[in-house]
């Protein structure tokens, strides 16, 4: 008998229901957006990252004290520096370019 009333009365209580409001926090709405954004962070990152490499080669360089392999090392850290931001250029470009060309009105 409770069990009955109980039930009645939840059943005629009025629910109401509110719609929740999320916020898209990557502000990307499509997939091109959210490849773009992500080649831009790491655009970014590598513009942060490239000359602290350039920086610990220069050390390797002065602390090599003449030693061929240590110098070299120094060079090969340089030019995969550089190659490493090329790349990154490039990818900035070419994600800008196709965004812009392909996925624009």
């Amino acid at each position: 008998m409770i069990a009955i009333g109980l039930t009645v009365v939840l059943l005629t209580m009025a629910v109401e229901v509110r719609a929740v409001d999320l916020e898209n926090p990557i502000k990307a709405g499509t997939i091109p957006e959210l490849i773009y954004l992500i080649v831009k962070i790491i655009f970014n990152l590598a513009l942060w990252i490239a000359p602290l490499m350039i920086i610990i080669a220069g050390f390797y360089f002065v602390t090599a004290g003449g030693n061929p392999t240590q110098i070299n090392n120094a060079k090969q850290l340089i030019m995969w520096t550089l190659i490493g931001l090329a790349i990154t250029f490039l990818a900035l470009g070419i994600t800008n370019f196709l965004q812009e060309e392909l996925f624009s009105p």
